[in-house]
């Protein structure tokens, strides 16, 4: 039995004459928002926030940034506006083995520049190195 494999799933449906549903919602919302706004205000004030209505509801019917659609973006805008940070990257002192010989002894190793736990990280190697070398 044969069954068809979908193609084009990317591509959104148009539902509503030459717009897909989200296009359609987001323009007729922001019609709706723009006739309360006309009716209930004074003419200037219609027009200074009638226009930037305007082009908002324009963008997120049509505009896409890097092929996805700008309310993704707002979206990620206000996450990082209103979330914490979280820097994981800390300058700490580095941490150098200058001098090592062949011989993995603790009296010709010569450390610059390290902290405790570096210093118990190579301890716990040379023991180990001298417990295989007996």
């Amino acid at each position: 039995m044969r069954f068809e494999v979908p193609q084009f799933i990317e591509v959104e449906a148009k539902i509503i004459g030459p717009f897909t549903w989200k296009q359609f919602v987001y323009l007729a919302g922001g019609v709706g928002v723009l006739v309360i706004l006309f009716l209930s205000a004074p003419f200037f004030v219609f027009l200074i926030f009638g226009f930037p209505l305007f082009i908002i509801a324009g963008a997120l019917a049509f505009q896409k940034i890097n092929n996805r659609p700008i309310s993704i973006f707002f979206e990620s805008v206000f996450n990082y506006v209103i979330k914490k940070k979280l820097y994981l990257w800390r300058k700490t002192e580095q941490q150098h083995i200058i001098e090592q010989s062949n011989n993995t002894s603790a009296s010709n190793v010569s450390l610059a520049y390290t902290n405790q736990k570096t210093l118990h990280k190579l301890s716990h190697n040379l023991e180990l190195h001298n417990s295989k070398t007996e």
